[in-house]
């Protein structure tokens, strides 16, 4: 058996002409403003997909590019400037920032309705709740994926290994929303591989190439890879891909797969704080 490829590049693009549409059809301006802090090239290609991807979905895109030397206050103020200005819907900063730059403090500083990348604790609280108004886009994506490629996932069980609060917590809870029964595996779980032999649905996002391998697979499960490691100048998942794709049911690529449809849901996002901010603006 052969793993069937879940193809995220062909699913982000069909996401992002949804939001193209919509944008069109209702007359909405959405704009998008990112910020860069420093000129690592991962966070610059990043970002480049994410301008692309604004072109293609009609959103303005405003991009701040800002040296290592920016200090915290200057990134805040710059925040806060964005947060007021009511010509911006969303606002992103990339990720990570520079060391002495407080992450937790400058994502506190965007107004929950902006927050495109579902980062705030309110947002992210709200994902608890059920409430998936505007969630974390790598998650989001991911759950796009799974329902979008046929894998059921009430009453499956799901192993997310990596805690992370950009995707392996926010996952989980949006795994459980839809019904699945959820272990989360970490640095400290004593047999990770006694945990994803079990799995329906397998998510990994750690960073570490080749974490997971084909023994470590049930036969047919669905795996999800959320790793982007360079090793000899190439792209690999935290999966074992060669030996994985022999066990699994379904599969997604790196590259390919989870990254476009974080790119992609960032733009449904995005549309989604225009319309709620366009709402808000017209008079009872």
């Amino acid at each position: 058996m052969v793993a069937e490829i879940i193809d995220g590049k062909k699913l982000a693009d069909e996401l992002i002409a949804e939001v193209g549409a919509a944008v069109k059809a209702g007359g909405l301006h959405p704009a998008l403003s990112t910020i860069l802090v420093g000129s690592d090239p991962a966070s610059e290609s990043y970002i480049r997909s994410k301008m692309k991807a604004c072109a293609k979905a009609g959103i303005v895109s405003d991009h701040h590019a800002l040296p290592d030397s920016t200090t915290q206050q200057e990134l805040l103020s710059l925040v806060k400037r964005l947060d007021v200005d009511p010509s911006v819907n969303g606002i992103l900063v990339q990720l990570p920032l520079p060391k002495h730059i407080d992450e937790n403090a400058v994502i506190a500083a965007i107004s929950p309705e902006k927050d495109v990348d579902g980062y705030t604790a309110e947002n992210l609280g709200r994902i608890l709740y059920g409430d998936e108004h505007l969630p974390s886009c790598t998650p989001a994506g991911i759950i796009y994926l799974l329902e979008k490629s046929g894998v059921k996932i009430e009453g499956a069980r799901a192993v997310v290994i990596g805690r992370s609060v950009q995707v392996g917590r926010p996952l989980a809870a949006m795994l459980l929303n839809r019904g699945a029964t959820i272990t989360i595996c970490h640095s400290k779980t004593r047999d990770i591989a006694a945990e994803t032999c079990r799995a329906d649905i397998l998510c990994v996002a750690v960073g570490k190439p080749g974490l997971v391998t084909g023994a470590m697979l049930k036969p047919g499960a669905t795996v999800v890879d959320v790793g982007i490691n360079r090793v000899d100048g190439k792209l690999v998942g935290d999966v074992d891909f060669a030996s994985a794709k022999d066990i699994a049911g379904k599969i997604t690529p790196v590259p390919g797969g989870v990254g476009p449809m974080t790119v992609a849901y960032l733009m449904k996002n995005t549309l989604k704080a225009c319309e709620g901010q366009t709402r808000e603006a017209v008079p009872a």
